[in-house]
């Protein structure tokens, strides 16, 4: 899934964690749902971080 995906499929989870009326095995689904997709999301940045990272010190070598 995408990372745009992630972050809309997390809000549409935590709208409904918001709901009261959820019964709780409904709830501990999609906050372990919410849990995956929240570390999916964080490795994403991260490996987008790293990218970024790389192509800047290439950037600077080549301006050397």
């Amino acid at each position: 899934m995408s990372f745009e995906k992630s972050i809309n499929r997390l809000d549409e989870i935590i709208a409904s964690l918001d709901n009261d009326k959820l019964p709780l095995d409904e709830a501990l689904e999609l906050y372990k749902e919410g849990v995956s997709l929240s570390a999916e999301c964080k490795l994403s940045l991260e490996n987008a971080k790293q990218q970024v990272k790389i192509l800047d010190s290439t950037e600077d070598q080549d301006d050397a």
